[in-house]
């Protein structure tokens, strides 16, 4: 993925760096930063093998896998309090011929915000830049992209019980990168992309120049709202646009297993999920469950995860006339607010708002996802052989997630923005494992088990290109051939037409 430099995440600083020897590319960092800011280099620098160069190193990490790999660690880490620290971090790491790498909540799929391979590299983790300003009167925010998902939707709670925001829904994720790569979640189908509601940003480019939508021009405010910020600079903080919400909304998760026809509910939920009600979204997720009384000892369940932005009244009638075949009843319904639905979705479910505060990783955890597009409806023997896989293959944690489309996306061209997946995708799907153990034999298990799943699935999706989510990073893709093959083949499954434009 040479051709781009993707967004990542980061850390704090320690006694003065002088205190330890240094040499290369990263003495003249240091030299470098120093003389920018004579004053401010101490707790905002850390060279390796200084004190608190391994405690910032891994405070969010999500990843650990990474923790346990061959791949080089960074050189320097740089926490900057101001955007004057991040155009230093990039003019000084230009100079030392250190690459710079960009750290705002440490989810990148595959680590690259904080590991890399090759040459030296530097950190920059805005973990001290994550500022917010709400603004209820003109219905948009300014967010820091060091602050997380979860701090931004508490604040505009607090500031308006009617606004929001549409993101994701995992509440510790950085914006910086969540953003620049699309970002969906649960009002996507009302409210598009969280790229599609930015209306501004702050950027420094390659020459340490700082930039708004205005100086930096049409051309890269495009690039950077789905094309992967860091690709293109180092984001310091978006102009949002706020969406409205109201006072309740109403959530439900409907478990249903193949013993209580969820293949056929399923197969339903595929054909009508794109064109219900835009203020509708559906997800399903799929695992293999261990279940005795099943004739093979295991089954598939499926549990149908909703939100709805209006009341039980409105919906339930909705889901009768139109996806009557998940048998929805009042009592699976929960009304809330908004802000208590992220919290829903979040597994924080009678958490105070504060929750949403937290940036702690949620596990200590290794993971591996990849991702795929579906154009047309898959057949219910098709769903079958899926199943059989999955419950073939015990030991393998693994979840698919399928989240529709339709509504606010088939309205949006695909080249309004860097973000491509819009109108003629029925629904995303992630496949996702999570394990515990740390042996590397383990690991490359996990690993290959995935990529078989991946190459199984090849039948039932888009295909040329075979779409992907940037924000559900894969180095899988493209990993043979020249340079310039590789670039244009995750280019493409990434981005689609829209990568000619990113990288011409």
């Amino acid at each position: 993925m040479s051709s781009f430099i993707f967004l990542v995440f980061v850390f704090l600083f320690d006694p003065p760096v002088a205190a330890r020897e240094v040499s290369g590319p990263e003495e003249s960092f240091l030299n470098c930063f120093h003389d920018r800011h004579p004053d401010a280099s101490t707790g905002i620098v850390h060279a390796r093998g200084s004190e608190a160069y391994n405690a910032i190193y891994r405070s969010n990490i999500q990843n650990v896998r990474f923790l346990y790999s061959a791949a080089a660690k960074p050189a320097v880490l740089v926490t900057p309090a101001s955007e004057s620290h991040v155009q230093s971090s990039v003019i000084c790491g230009k100079t030392s011929r250190l690459r710079v790498r960009v750290r705002s909540g440490g989810h990148d799929y595959e680590g690259m915000s904080y590991v890399s391979e090759g040459e030296g590299f530097l950190v920059v983790d805005l973990v001290n830049l994550r500022s917010l300003t709400v603004d209820i009167a003109k219905g948009s925010a300014w967010v820091a992209a060091g602050a997380t998902v979860g701090e931004l939707y508490y604040r505009i709670a607090k500031a308006s019980p009617t606004a929001g925001f549409p993101a994701g829904l995992c509440p510790t994720v950085g914006v910086g990168g969540h953003f620049s790569g699309g970002g969906i979640g649960t009002m996507l189908r009302k409210y598009g992309t969280a790229a599609d509601n930015i209306i501004d940003a702050r950027l420094v480019d390659a020459q340490g120049r700082l930039l708004d939508r205005s100086s930096m021009g049409e051309d890269l405010f495009w690039a950077v709202r789905g094309g992967g910020g860091a690709s293109f600079g180092v984001i310091v903080s978006y102009k949002v646009r706020l969406v409205y919400v109201p006072p309740t909304v109403t959530v439900f998760t409907v478990g249903k297993n193949l013993e209580q026809n969820a293949t056929q509910i399923l197969n339903r939920w595929q054909h009508v999920a794109t064109g219900l009600d835009e203020n509708l979204f559906i997800r399903v997720i799929a695992e293999a469950t261990d279940a005795p009384q099943s004739p093979m000892g295991r089954t598939v369940h499926l549990r149908f995860n909703s939100l709805f932005l209006g009341t039980r009244d409105e919906l339930l009638p909705l889901m009768r006339r139109n996806f009557p075949d998940l048998g929805l009843k009042a009592e699976d319904c929960k009304e809330m607010t908004w802000i208590e639905s992220t919290l829903y979705f979040a597994g924080l479910s009678g958490r105070r708002p504060e929750a949403l505060l937290d940036r702690s990783p949620e596990f200590n955890s290794s993971f591996k996802a990849k991702s795929d597009f579906v154009k047309e409806p898959i057949s219910e023997a098709g769903w079958g052989s899926i199943w059989q896989f999955l419950i073939s293959s015990r030991g393998e944690p693994a979840v698919i997630i399928m989240d529709p489309f339709g509504g606010k996306m088939d309205e949006i061209p695909e080249t309004a923005i860097a973000f491509p997946h819009r109108r003629g995708n029925l629904f995303n799907i992630q496949y996702f494992m999570r394990w515990f153990e740390t042996e590397d034999v383990v690991t490359r298990g996990h690993l290959d088990w995935m990529r078989k799943l991946y190459a199984f699935m090849e039948p039932y999706v888009s295909s040329n290109p075979r779409a992907a989510y940037v924000n559900y990073r894969d180095v899988d893709l493209g990993t043979t051939g020249e340079a310039s093959t590789v670039a244009a083949t995750w280019g493409t499954q990434y981005f689609m037409n829209n990568f000619q434009r990113l990288a011409p």
